[in-house]
């Protein structure tokens, strides 16, 4: 998982579009749960891994 768009940059675009939702009281379910999703992949200490790296959270 060490090529691509990395997961710190991805949830840093999705806390942009949630703020953004929030802010105009739009609810965004699904990007909400992808944006937990890469958190719990950071935490796996994927920060710098590719977004595909989302499969091992999907595995764990």
């Amino acid at each position: 998982y060490d090529f691509g768009f990395a997961v710190d940059w991805m949830r840093k675009d999705l806390g942009i579009c949630l703020a953004e939702a929030n802010r105009n009281d739009a609810k965004l379910p699904v990007t909400a749960l992808v944006d937990q999703f890469y958190k719990d992949v950071q935490d796996m200490g994927g920060r710098r891994w590719d977004t595909s790296s989302l499969l091992a959270r999907l595995e764990k």
